[in-house]
């Protein structure tokens, strides 16, 4: 089973994401993704220190984000970030993704 390290700070994000059917820990900062002992990162691009941290990340990284929000996801890409799509593509495909 994969192993997700996720910040996805709002509940009903996060329940979608724990409803997937992964295994995968929650953590409470951007900067506890770091060195995670993990196959796959979760974040949401729309908060606070995430941008900061993508570069640090040694595994994939799967990043979501508001439609209109194109700069800050050209700039999750410029960051490192693996896949980056907008926010109802991947709560559509999660269960997917998280395989």
């Amino acid at each position: 089973m994969t192993r997700v390290v996720a910040f996805v700070p709002d509940l009903m994000d996060r329940s979608k994401v724990a409803a997937a059917g992964a295994d995968v820990t929650f953590v409470a900062t951007p900067a506890a993704l770091v060195g995670a002992d993990a196959d796959l990162v979760v974040v949401d691009l729309g908060r606070p220190g995430v941008l900061d941290v993508l570069a640090s990340l040694e595994i994939p990284v799967i990043g979501f984000a508001s439609h209109v929000d194109r700069d800050l996801m050209a700039s999750a890409r410029a960051a490192g970030c693996s896949q980056v799509l907008a926010r109802s593509a991947f709560f559509s495909g999660v269960a997917r993704l998280l395989r």
